[in-house]
């Protein structure tokens, strides 16, 4: 009689950032759906008020995207073609692209070897007298040394814009994140800390920037839907400028409203994964995040490592072994000077950031997500264990 064998099941994948979505948010948007109101209303601005509550921010106007925040906000700087906009090299395309779109020119500087956020040493040495702003990126949450930044941007009369895209739970130097700056800017896309989906958020303390948010936010009429077609309102409006579709639907608020409320659960969530990875890379050849300052808190979105020469590994074949044994990993990022738009435009070359390559050249970020459960992060420790160790697919 013929034998068959079966092979053991594989184990299931551990995902990169699965959303930390539950019952509550589900309730949420079929009460959106049940309501008749789908797009920008009642639930947006009700979001707008909490956020700003949740920040201290004088000022949150909700957008569709990070993306739009920081071009509304380059905008409302007065950014105009011919300027130059400082920022890092190590960071997601859109940061630079909104520059390009506001017609300015995003002048690169090198990151901090220790932070690998935007040092403000390279900052300082990259200002030209065509310089308007400066563009700080919160990387993987942890935030930017932005007294250093205040300060530098007082010197020199420029716009603080902070991508906060990573960092909704962060404060630097004892201040939330979203009051630091002339204009914050941040994300809710699907692997972020807070979630609607797609959406972003814009805060500020400049009574007239917010007013030119929400005007350029919606096409630049003067009333939105809201206003227009609840009991009291009226059905007229002024174009007053050539905006843009850039706004939140009511739709992506109930998420992000249950979504707020959650945020210190999910992040202490995170934080539970992240002293596991911590405790468990320590004698490994990778560079893991380092501590984090004195009143600074870490927003945690990221757990990234950069691969060590002596490893025995090159970061993109640990990225593939890692794959083989179901782990999930991403790249934050790929330098964008090394990137063939940026670099065939102005001329960037291999060498000039120094700092941002290697880590462009050697980092991965491992799986972390408020859905993630200890079992999994053991997992991702057992298998860089092994791997670091000698052992080879």
């Amino acid at each position: 009689m013929a034998t068959t064998t079966t092979s053991a099941p594989a184990a299931p994948i551990v995902p990169f950032a699965p959303p930390a979505i539950g019952q509550d948010e589900i309730d949420a948007v079929v009460a959106a759906l049940r309501s008749g109101w789908l797009s920008t209303g009642p639930r947006v601005q009700e979001f707008e008020r909490a956020f700003a509550r949740y920040t201290g921010a004088r000022h949150a106007v909700a957008v569709n995207s990070c993306t739009a925040a920081l071009h509304l906000a380059l905008l409302a700087s007065g950014i105009e073609p011919g300027d130059e906009v400082v920022t890092t090299p190590l960071t997601f395309c859109a940061t630079a692209n909104v520059i390009l779109h506001a017609g300015a020119t995003p002048g690169f500087a090198d990151i901090d070897p220790e932070t690998w956020n935007l040092s403000p040493a390279a900052a300082s040495a990259a200002i030209t007298p065509r310089t308007r702003a400066i563009l700080p990126v919160h990387y993987a949450g942890r935030p930017a040394d932005i007294p250093a930044f205040r300060s530098l941007a007082a010197a020199h009369r420029l716009a603080l814009i902070e991508d906060a895209a990573h960092a909704v739970e962060a404060r630097a130097a004892g201040q939330k994140i979203g009051t630091t700056a002339d204009y914050t800017c941040f994300s809710f896309y699907a692997t972020k800390n807070l979630t609607t989906g797609e959406g972003g958020m814009l805060t500020t303390a400049s009574d007239e920037g917010a007013r030119f948010a929400r005007v350029a936010a919606l096409h630049g009429m003067s009333r939105d839907a809201w206003a227009r077609y609840d009991a009291s309102g009226s059905p007229h409006y002024d174009v007053v400028m050539p905006g843009f579709k850039y706004n939140m639907m009511d739709l992506q608020a109930a998420i992000g409203l249950v979504q707020l409320a959650a945020l210190g659960r999910h992040l202490a969530r995170r934080e539970a994964v992240w002293r596991i990875y911590d405790e468990g890379l320590a004698d490994l050849p990778v560079t893991r995040p380092a501590p984090v300052g004195s009143g600074d808190v870490h927003a945690r979105h990221l757990y990234t490592i950069l691969v060590e020469p002596d490893s025995g590994w090159t970061r993109d074949a640990l990225v593939g072994a890692l794959a083989a044994r179901g782990i999930t990993t991403s790249i934050h990022f790929r330098a964008l000077h090394l990137h063939p738009y940026y670099a065939a435009r102005f001329g960037f070359v291999r060498g000039q950031f120094p700092v941002a390559e290697r880590l462009s050249d050697s980092v991965i970020s491992l799986p972390l997500s408020g859905a993630m459960p200890d079992t999994s992060a053991l997992r991702v420790v057992d298998a860089l264990r092994q791997l670091l160790s000698g052992g080879r697919d």
